[in-house]
Order: C-alpha cells, then sequence, then structure tokens
C-alpha cells in the first residue's frame, strides 16, 4: 500500500478507524527497511509506543525501534493472527519471526505477542495514537537465549515445583 493510498477528508469515502487498522496491519506484514520513512503515515506525529523494552512518544522516537530491529535481526517480520476491534480501538494478535545474527543464525525464531492500538483522527485521517505491544519476554526470548536461556528455564522450574 502506498502512501497516497491513505483516505483523506477531500475523497468521496471518509476515513474510518477499520480503514486505519486495515492499513496499519498491512504495512506491518509487509515492513522492511525501505518503509520506515513511512511511519508517519500511520501514527500521529505525538503517537504512544510501549513494548517490553521501550516507551517512547513521537515517530521521531518511534521510527529507531524498527529501524534497530532491522539491524540486530535478520529477516525480521510480522504475521498478523487475528483481529478484534471497536471503534477507535484495535487490538491485534501477531507471530514475529526473525533470526538472530549471533545465536542460531539459521533458525527461524517466533515471538507470539498482541498489540493493543488506539486511533486519533487528525486532519481527516486515522492513524495510531497509542501502540502497547503485549508480549512475554522471559518466555518468548530470554528462555531462547545459551546462558540466559538455561537460567530463565531453572528459575521457571523451580517457580512452578
Amino acid at each position: 500500500m502506498q502512501a497516497q493510498d491513505i483516505t483523506t477528508a477531500t475523497d468521496m469515502a471518509p476515513d474510518t478507524p477499520e480503514k486505519a487498522a486495515l492499513r496499519v496491519m498491512q504495512f506491518f506484514e509487509t515492513l522492511g527497511p525501505n518503509d520506515l520513512a513511512r511511519i508517519k503515515d500511520f501514527y500521529c506525529a505525538d503517537a504512544l509506543f510501549k513494548d517490553p523494552f521501550n516507551e517512547v512518544q513521537g515517530v521521531d522516537a518511534i521510527t529507531p525501534i524498527f529501524s534497530h530491529m532491522f539491524d540486530a535481526l535478520i529477516q525480521p517480520r510480522f504475521v498478523i493472527t487475528q483481529q478484534v476491534q471497536q471503534g477507535a480501538q484495535c487490538f491485534v494478535t501477531w507471530d514475529f519471526l526473525f533470526a538472530m545474527r549471533k545465536f542460531e543464525p539459521n533458525t527461524t525464531q517466533r515471538i507470539r505477542g498482541a498489540s493493543h492500538l488506539v486511533f486519533r483522527l487528525e486532519d481527516g485521517v486515522w492513524r495510531v495514537a497509542v501502540h502497547r505491544d503485549y508480549w512475554d519476554a522471559a518466555e518468548e526470548l530470554y528462555e531462547k537465549l545459551p546462558i540466559v536461556g538455561a537460567l530463565m528455564r531453572w528459575l521457571k522450574k523451580r517457580a512452578n515445583s
């Protein structure tokens, strides 16, 4: 989807939060390093973003998070698995697939997570105002690392016994 595909107030059909959600999901499923400049087309300038490692505000602070993802990982990509939407609120589940550059670079890793998106109308276009990612860093990431993973698995076993 190109930036000019975004519906504006001057178009015949008004934009909706549902259309915005579809645009954002397509953007993330096809996201590549060259698409990072287009984040501003999908997010409000003052958007809030939070995940287990980051909490930032503004497109200029959000963009480097995704840029780092492409620098640190091999072929990172999102696969949207489900979506529930009510008005300007959207909850999306996803699989994040990637390989680690320094640990088993030929093995595809998977993180299962979810995002809560809140859309806001700006200049006739609905964009993401709040993006909150939920995923278990201990289970989905740390347990897969060589040294830290052994410790995390031991702690998990001890907690469950």
